[in-house]
């Protein structure tokens, strides 16, 4: 007999993990999706949710991603996620992550952790003394490893440059009307990435301040950010949280393209449909946002330096040609012919 849990975003995962520690306040979940290719790889996100279920539905949805990406980056690892749930207030101790620590050390090995949302550099220390199953550590020199974010970054903006030829036919960004939605860590590098290359940037964020610092800084235009989808440009770039593009936000979508960082950008499978349905060219998130992965992966498998991360990295944009050049041969969406490429690496 087969059953989804109730969970209509469970796909033949592996293993949910639930822990708790009354100790510490600890209460997190770690979605182990496959091992296929090799240990389940993916960072822990500290996140407030509504209830428990809402936060085992993201680390389902997360993990499933991870499995995705890493099998499309090429590497050697399977696909899990973490997810620590918060507090309203958000309350975070040493204690609590060295909880989680010991919590990845309890698999033994089959999910290997790293930093998401939410959770810094510094937290990941805190971890480690928990784990031996953990990356993004600090680095040094031209170590790999540390903040993901400016790999995540570099990685979206070579996949934006190769939507922007895609769909536009330019040879550079000047002149290129991006939206982006969210200024943190990968939005903010990212926007910073275009503007030095003149590109036309309208930029949101939950921060009103951030964004109004920002476009003062660059010449931006600033949006609210439920409006920001919408603004008429090229290119729309997500790069905050996820399920932002439903049957509402795309039928309202003025732009040619959209290449972004945030992670599960489709609300429901359909929705990939819809954006191909109106002829507009997506970059699969999982494809275009995988360089941090690449950098904490080559980290834990002790695999080169920066500057092979930073070759590994170049290759985004020919993986993004492959699913746009097959979608055109096939009449399939590009998040179809995505989806159907990495479950045939993974086995599925």
């Amino acid at each position: 007999m087969q059953t989804d849990w109730g969970f209509p975003d469970f796909d033949d995962h592996e293993g949910v993990h639930l822990f708790s520690d009354r100790e510490t306040g600890l209460q997190a979940v770690v979605a182990v999706h496959s091992t296929k290719l090799g240990p389940a790889a993916g960072g822990v996100r500290f996140w407030h949710y509504a209830d428990s279920a809402a936060a085992i539905t993201d680390a389902l949805r997360l993990s499933r991603g991870m499995s995705y990406k890493n099998a499309m980056a090429g590497l050697p690892l399977g696909g899990g996620k973490g997810v620590v749930l918060a507090d309203s207030a958000r309350t975070k101790t040493p204690e609590m992550l060295q909880a989680f620590g010991r919590a990845v050390e309890s698999l033994g090995g089959r999910y290997i952790t790293a930093e998401d949302v939410g959770i810094s550099e510094a937290d990941m220390t805190a971890i480690a003394k928990a784990t031996r199953y953990v990356s993004g550590l600090p680095a040094e020199g031209e170590n790999v490893g540390g903040d993901p974010g400016p790999y995540t970054a570099k990685g979206v903006y070579l996949g934006v440059r190769a939507a922007a030829q895609r769909a536009l036919g330019a040879s550079d960004m000047k002149g290129v009307r991006v939206a982006v939605q969210g200024l943190g860590s990968v939005g903010g590098r990212l926007a910073e990435m275009l503007a030095a290359d003149g590109a036309v940037l309208t930029v949101a964020d939950v921060d009103a301040a951030r964004a109004q610092r920002f476009a003062d800084a660059h010449g931006a235009t600033v949006a609210a950010p439920d409006a920001v989808l919408t603004s008429e440009v090229d290119i729309v770039s997500p790069n905050a949280l996820g399920a932002i593009l439903d049957a509402a936000t795309i039928e309202a979508l003025r732009c040619k393209a959209v290449a972004g960082g945030a992670n599960n950008q489709l609300a429901t499978h359909a929705d990939g449909a819809r954006l191909h349905g109106r002829g507009i060219l997506y970059a699969p998130d999982y494809v275009i946002n995988a360089g941090g992965i690449i950098n904490v992966a080559l980290e834990y498998l002790g695999q080169g330096d920066r500057a092979e991360v930073d070759a590994r990295i170049g290759q985004i944009p020919e993986r993004l040609v492959e699913v746009w050049d097959e979608a055109e041969r096939t009449g399939s969406s590009h998040a179809e012919v995505a989806d159907r490429l990495a479950q045939r690496r993974i086995g599925r």
